[in-house]
């Protein structure tokens, strides 16, 4: 192994060691009880509410994922999706943050979002929270392995050793971490985190934008592609087997252009619909100290957001001008920011800047992890196998959880050639579709009823299934992101259910409205 390549090596490992300290740090204080272990006991600020949001939102995904997309399809498929992603973002913090703040506190101090809305609809056999847990377990493990692939190719580029194994090493140190410190330690190493990524992103598009000869000269050079730079159109990489092709001139080939539709520019705005249903953003809404600060949160993450998003995507075109055949398969194309950073940066330079990689992967799958875990030790074996469990208990039953949701992560996250993008967008539609819907008609609506709760959960997370793996293959019209048609879906489905269910109960009706005053007086 070179001099370079363990400078590297070693401004990396400082950076884990950190973040260990701070799990350590907080690690008797979330296990004083299972409310501080996952929710922080309600009282985490307005910057580590916005930063770890964004964070443990945005993952491993933010800087290969898109950056991937963007190398190799070229700049509308990635700018509309962040486009989709920065207007989610905002409208989540403006119109849900401080309703969901107030109303999760006076329906039963609810801790994860299973419980606020079995709690939100006064519900006795716990169908809502049952159903809610089971989902969130599905779709967090599949969350779960995105986060791991992510790891796995980051490990491998920097290490040589085989990606099976590098997977799993970055998956144990993330299990390690999480169990330790809980959601304290996962939002304060998420706020730092969110730093990292960011200013990973800035220093990695800088070093580009130097050695390609400007951005006059980019554009230039990716201007040659059809359709690469275009707002409604797409580049069409010609490809054999999955692989692009190259030209005698080492160049890489490229088809005509694609059109970029009014209905594909809808499709992939949908992405922003996702929030409304995103646990583990929802979470920081329900976790902050004070309502009062949400604006400000709100301020600091819709411009985190759209700077790192930003920085993305122009990473991802300005590394087909630098390394134009360099990564000539989808899943290759993603790693175009560890490119850069090992080309561009100074040895310990570049170990900072993955460590924004290793950042967007702890924080996204920390927050999987604990999400997952509370979901099934206090909503399904706390709330359905053993309700006197004591906290000890149910800490003993996460834990357990934990280790198991990680081992079929690691399973899922085997294939080397996974496409990290196409993982993410599969579970953020699931979880979009079944609680979004169900969480805007919870909060806003007091008419939704309890057979509506549910009608919408199941139609949704159906519809997700239905959509990606029978209808999307057909084309045409049918071949939309499986977000949008499901999350309208479960709309109609709560709307319908609840107008024929009769009304909700008087008790259900009066903790509408406290919430609804609660919200307009602090406003």
């Amino acid at each position: 192994m070179s001099g370079d390549r363990l400078q590297t090596i070693l401004s990396m490992s400082t950076y884990m060691g950190l973040v260990i300290l701070i799990g350590l740090y907080y690690a008797r204080r979330a296990n004083e009880s299972s409310r501080n272990f996952f929710l922080g006991g309600r009282a985490i600020g307005p910057w580590v509410a916005a930063f770890s949001a964004e964070a443990s939102d945005m993952s491993g995904w933010l800087l290969m994922g898109l950056p991937g997309v963007a190398y190799w399809f070229g700049f509308s498929d990635a700018a509309w999706t962040a486009i989709g992603l920065a207007l989610g973002t905002y409208v989540n913090w403006l119109l849900v943050a401080r309703r969901l703040r107030n109303y999760s506190a006076i329906s039963g101090d609810s801790i994860t979002i299973p419980d606020f809305l079995s709690s939100r609809f006064k519900e006795k056999k716990k169908i809502i929270m049952t159903i809610a847990a089971l989902f969130i377990l599905v779709f967090f493990t599949v969350y779960a392995a995105s986060c791991f692939v992510t790891v796995g190719k980051l490990f491998n580029s920097l290490f040589g050793a085989p990606y099976w194994i590098m997977m799993i090493l970055g998956a144990a140190f993330v299990l390690f971490y999480v169990v330790i410190g809980g959601f304290l330690a996962e939002s304060a190493s998420d706020f730092m985190q969110a730093v990292v990524m960011i200013a990973a992103l800035l220093i990695a598009l800088l070093a580009g934008v130097f050695s390609a000869g400007g951005i006059s000269n980019v554009a230039d050079n990716i201007r040659r592609i059809p359709g690469f730079f275009d707002f409604f159109g797409i580049a069409r990489p010609l490809v054999s087997e999955g692989v692009q092709q190259v030209g005698p001139d080492g160049r890489p080939l490229f088809g005509q252009a694609g059109p970029y539709g009014f209905l594909t520019i809808l499709s992939t705005l949908s992405w922003g619909l996702g929030y409304f249903g995103m646990p583990q953003v929802l979470l920081r809404f329900m976790a902050i100290r004070d309502p009062g600060e949400l604006g400000k949160s709100r301020r600091i993450a819709v411009t985190w957001c759209i700077i790192s998003l930003g920085a993305a995507v122009a990473i991802g075109l300005i590394g087909r001008t630098l390394y134009p055949a360099a990564l000539l398969t989808l899943s290759a194309a993603e790693r175009v920011f560890i490119e850069m950073s090992l080309n561009l940066l100074p040895p310990l330079i570049a170990g900072i800047v993955m460590s924004g990689i290793l950042a967007a992967t702890i924080s996204s799958s920390d927050s999987y992890l604990l999400i997952a875990t509370s979901a099934f030790s206090k909503n399904i074996f706390q709330g359905l196998f053993k309700k006197n469990a004591s906290d000890r208990e149910v800490m003993l039953v996460s834990r357990g959880m934990m280790l198991f949701i990680a081992v079929l992560g690691i399973f899922i996250a085997m294939d080397e050639s996974s496409v990290i993008f196409n993982v993410v967008s599969f579970a953020w539609a699931g979880f979009g579709a079944t609680f979004g819907p169900v969480m805007l008609f919870s909060l806003f609506w007091k008419r939704t009823t309890h057979s509506g709760a549910v009608a919408g959960m199941v139609t949704g997370a159906v519809m997700v299934f239905v959509w990606k793996l029978i209808l999307r293959p057909v084309g045409g019209v049918l071949g939309i992101y499986e977000l949008l048609p499901a999350f309208i879906l479960s709309c109609a489905a709560i709307v319908t259910v609840s107008a024929l269910s009769g009304r909700p109960s008087p008790e259900m009706e009066d903790e509408f409205e406290k919430a609804k005053t609660i919200t307009a007086h602090r406003s």
